[in-house]
């Protein structure tokens, strides 16, 4: 028998009236009444409220125990009386009369903070007792749906065939987009591991094992700066992937999952599957972004070919981009999107009204000739009353700004529908892009099938080819991306070579791959999407950090641990390193 508890805190009901019970938990709350002592009693599962029978010293005991400390209470359930039943707690009907209460962990140190509280608490002290802030019912409730999610997916992914394999966390480390985490090797001096920034490479390694159907809830590590939807050591994506599949057939399984976790999980509206396919071109024009929020009704259109012939001096020979929106708007609204506008790099945001008689009023009316306004009109596909704002920039420059005064218009007008999860895709990236230096580089998965295969590669336009890439969108969070995978080793060299790889830098860094692709690979493709971001979705959630147990700030730091640290000079000659910091 359990010496500490023989119910939990929120199974005692009026059935139990009258039985002797024992539960356990922390002390949330103590009302002391003069002659009487209330205690609200919480545990994993909920609050129980437990009273004294009266007795001076257990009052007085009983008063001085410093909230939050870990009690066990023994004592006889009782029904309330009328005037204090509790129709918020699920035991609000009952109370335990003390026969025996035992402190068995006494807080002895005072509290940083209000455990639970909807007051604003600084993230650092949070993130510092970390083991208090999962007091709080958000946090625990945020748990226990990450236990039901992970669970959920598993069940699904299972149902379809497909086998749980854990790959390594100790691998070598490759180029794959992000800075590697370095493991140092004692045994072998001077050579590091790498902890895997997804499980790629070993993904693909069992399909060419003949595991057709492959998934994992994977740990993934990248040495990256945080953001509100990105964690900057570790994460968990569901990881799988499929032999002799298509792009389709990746779809046609994942979407299902994702539809019914979202489906079981909230109560919001979620688009139905097959989820749309946007094309990376039609998505960077239309919503200036690859990761659109579909929620937000207003979308861009290229108006560049259209300035040319006007005379406005700031957009000849820019990129223009505009945006309808259904109304006038103040002029203190206008003056607001200009502030914005100037935050974000613009050095202004011109717009027009339409008028009843369809004419224009604004800044940039008398820089538009007459024959030109009503062509205008039907290339906005303009109205009475509507307004269209413009943002002119170099190509890559106005498709950034014009999503971001997108986004930030749907806001301010209310556009955003906060009961939906839109879902998409985005399809047909590109498969290369010029770096930094001007130089050819992938740009998405180093390891994507190009569209066309060997032959687009040796004929056609680089930055032309498209690749079997693709991405799930949600309410502008990209939760995965995914792609048909190149398993022809010539395909395979001939790509990494257009990208500035000779063969034995492909045979040093991918060595695995590269061997394994010439035993008979068969086609396969996967995804992976972010489980950390499905979370935070489902529990409306500012940042990913609120549905992870023990996050790192946002500065690669674990407070509670102190992570990271320094270690012992003999922990460092162990692993044959001298540390040179200059």
């Amino acid at each position: 028998m359990n010496e500490y508890k023989t119910h939990t805190c929120n199974e005692i009901s009026l059935e139990d009236v009258g039985k002797k019970v024992r539960i356990a938990g922390f002390v949330e709350t103590i009302r002391d009444l003069g002659g009487l002592v209330f205690l609200d009693i919480r545990d994993m599962y909920g609050i129980t409220q437990v009273v004294t029978s009266g007795d001076p010293k257990d009052v007085d005991f009983a008063s001085h125990i410093p909230i939050e400390s870990s009690v066990t209470v023994f004592g006889e359930v009782k029904k309330r009386d009328e005037e204090t039943v509790n129709p918020k707690l699920k035991t609000g009907l009952v109370e335990i009369r003390i026969e025996e209460i035992k402190v068995l962990g006494k807080r002895t140190k005072n509290l940083p903070f209000e455990v639970n509280t909807n007051q604003e608490i600084r993230e650092d002290l949070r993130l510092q007792y970390r083991f208090l802030d999962l007091r709080n019912e958000r946090l625990k409730n945020n748990l226990i749906l990450r236990a039901k999610v992970l669970q959920f997916l598993r069940n699904q992914m299972i149902e379809q065939g497909f086998l749980e394999v854990q790959t390594p966390i100790l691998t070598s480390s490759s180029p794959e987009g992000a800075r590697d985490y370095l493991v140092p090797s004692r045994l072998h001096p001077g050579k590091f591991y790498a902890l895997p920034q997804a499980p790629q490479q070993f993904k693909q390694l069992l399909m060419v094992s003949g595991i057709d159907k492959y998934f994992q809830i994977a740990p993934c590590f990248r040495d990256e700066d945080a953001r509100a939807d990105r964690a900057p050591g570790e994460f968990y994506q569901l990881d799988m992937e499929m032999s002799y599949s298509t792009q389709e057939d990746v779809f046609a399984s994942i979407e299902p999952v994702i539809y019914n976790t979202f489906k079981e999980f909230s109560d919001k509206k979620i688009s139905k599957y097959p989820f749309p396919r946007i094309a990376y071109k039609e998505a960077m024009i239309k919503y200036g972004s690859d990761k659109p929020d579909l929620r937000n009704p207003l979308y861009i259109i290229d108006l560049s070919d259209f300035f040319k012939k006007c005379t406005f001096k700031p957009f000849i020979d820019r990129t223009v981009r505009a945006i309808k929106v259904k109304g006038h708007l103040s002029k203190g609204f206008h003056e607001k999107m200009l502030d914005y506008a100037m935050s974000i790099g613009m050095g202004g945001l011109g717009y027009l009204e339409v008028q009843e008689d369809l004419s224009y009023k604004g800044p940039i009316d008398k820089f538009i000739p007459d024959d030109l306004k009503k062509e205008l009109l039907e290339l906005a596909d303009l109205e009475k009353n509507d307004t269209i704002f413009f943002i002119a920039d170099n190509e890559q420059r106005a498709t950034e700004l014009a999503g971001q005064i997108r986004t930030e218009l749907g806001k301010r007008l209310n556009l955003i529908d906060e009961n939906v999860f839109e879902f998409c895709w985005i399809v047909d990236f590109p498969m290369f892009e010029l770096d930094d230096q001007g130089k050819l580089a992938f740009s998405h998965n180093p390891f994507s099938m190009p569209q066309g295969g060997l032959e687009a590669l040796n004929s056609e336009n680089p930055l032309d080819i498209l690749a079997y890439q693709y991405d799930i969108v949600c309410n502008g969070i990209e939760l995965s991306s995914g792609a048909v995978r190149n398993h022809d080793i010539e395909i395979m060299l001939k790509a990494f070579t257009m990208a500035g790889y000779t063969e034995d830098e492909v045979k040093s860094k991918f060595g695995a791959l590269y061997n394994a692709f010439q035993f008979g690979a068969p086609p396969h493709a996967g995804i992976a999407p972010g489980i950390d971001r499905m979370l935070m979705l489902l529990t409306d959630s500012d940042t990913i950090r609120e549905v992870i147990a023990f996050p790192l700030n946002s500065k690669a730091q674990d407070l509670m641990m102190g992570a990271p640290s320094t270690v012992r000079r003999d922990q460092l000659r162990d692993v044959h390193i001298q540390i040179d910091i200059t």
